[in-house]
């Protein structure tokens, strides 16, 4: 049906006798249609009430966002943003430090409860990497006293595993994963190539006179060290700290 004749479809219906027009008696022409949203931008069908998954964990999702969710404070005389956890406790701390009671009893007890949760972790960091050290260090004597060489050596190697009784710490000072080793290999051979390059470079310094060569050899030379001493930096591992 033609634009022109739904409106004399309209016309006629309203122009019906016994058909009244009024509050709650919209035109037919305007009345809302079977199956079309009278409000086409509002909330979806079943939205209303509707439950999260059994696997899903809402709330601590939506306590998370709104924690980390940046805001503007005040910091002295400037706008800082930061992150909505951060804001509330540091206004618990500078409340606890105007000597609210509550806020100080508050305050104190979250510090002891992190600080009691990082030393946890770090006991147990400490431990862990104690056991895994004596464990294969004890495997690779076995290895050692029964002639046995076709085993890979362990990631981490035990040598790799650093100890300091004294001070309470454990890091890794070498390669942890097979991309490491990787690298650590590549990295190993270099230093033996610019090694052999440094003393090919002595040599030839001892023999030359000429001065501008000589020059010429010992800026090589230095560079080759501080080469040499970028791949020391290298191989000294990134330590990982308990």
């Amino acid at each position: 049906m033609s634009g022109q004749g739904k409106d004399k479809s309209s016309r006629a219906l309203i122009a019906r006798p016994g058909y009244e027009i009024g509050y709650g008696k919209p035109p037919a022409a305007t009345r809302f249609k079977p199956g079309q949203s009278g409000n086409p931008r509002g909330r979806p069908i079943g939205a209303k009430n509707k439950r999260p998954a059994l696997n899903e964990e809402r709330m601590k999702a939506i306590i998370l966002d709104e924690a980390y969710r940046t805001i503007t404070v005040r910091d002295g005389d400037r706008n800082v943003t930061i992150p909505m956890a951060q804001a509330i406790m540091r206004s618990l701390a500078v409340n606890a430090a105007k000597g609210q009671h509550r806020a100080q009893r508050l305050f104190s007890e979250l510090l002891a409860s992190t600080e009691n949760a990082n030393r946890a972790l770090h006991d147990q960091w400490l431990d862990t990497a104690m056991t895994y050290k004596i464990e294969w260090d004890k495997e690779l004597d076995r290895r050692a006293r029964l002639g046995i060489i076709d085993l890979p050596d362990p990631l981490p190697h035990s040598d790799h595993v650093i100890i300091d009784i004294r001070e309470g710490t454990a890091h890794i000072r070498g390669p942890a994963t097979r991309e490491e080793k990787a690298e650590w290999d590549m990295w190993t051979a270099r230093k033996v190539d610019f090694e052999a390059e440094l003393e090919d470079l002595r040599e030839m310094l001892e023999a030359e006179a000429n001065p501008k060569t000589r020059q010429t050899l010992e800026d090589d030379i230095a560079q080759t060290n501080r080469v040499i001493d970028i791949i020391d930096r290298v191989l000294g591992g990134k330590p990982f700290k308990g």
